[in-house]
């Protein structure tokens, strides 16, 4: 496994005007952990030589329907994480050992009536929901956990109450 890539990867941590973070439910993973664990930011691979800031608008209107945002910040440096050992030994996941992540914090410009899940014939996510920046970890599935507390000391300026 440890020969195995990671896969180039953006994510965005997307606030709303009150500070609060889009997270949404896998749609494959609606019971993961209980009642936490299926909650994710959007995030998604980068295509070939695309520029990170490029990937992650292509992401947010793949993902939830809408590119309406600005980048208000960014990760200093690539993130990355392992997926389980049962997840890269599944033939559609098994090229990588996990993802090297560029993340953004973003500002939702629009308002929530744009965000639309559906619009994929494949949709990632099956329902979303906007959170405080500290409850994020908790929601995350294990492995990605360390990604999220990162994340969420790092652009906690962003963040409201």
């Amino acid at each position: 496994m440890s020969d195995l890539p990671y896969r180039p990867n953006v994510g965005a941590v997307l606030f709303n005007r009150d500070g609060l973070v889009f997270v949404a439910r896998r749609a494959d993973m609606p019971n993961a952990e209980g009642a936490a664990g299926g909650w994710q930011l959007p995030q998604g691979g980068i295509d070939g030589a695309e520029d990170p800031g490029v990937a992650v608008f292509r992401e947010l209107q793949e993902e939830i329907g809408t590119r309406n945002a600005v980048v208000i910040g960014e990760y200093p440096e690539w993130l990355t994480y392992d997926f389980p050992s049962d997840l890269v030994m599944n033939p559609s996941r098994g090229k990588y050992r996990g993802q090297r992540q560029r993340w953004f914090a973003m500002r939702f410009l629009g308002a929530d009536s744009e965000i639309r899940l559906d619009l994929d014939p494949h949709p990632e996510f099956d329902a979303w929901r906007w959170v405080k920046l500290a409850e994020l970890p908790a929601l995350a599935v294990s492995f990605k956990r360390p990604i999220y507390e990162a994340l969420a000391k790092a652009f906690a300026e962003f963040a409201g109450g």
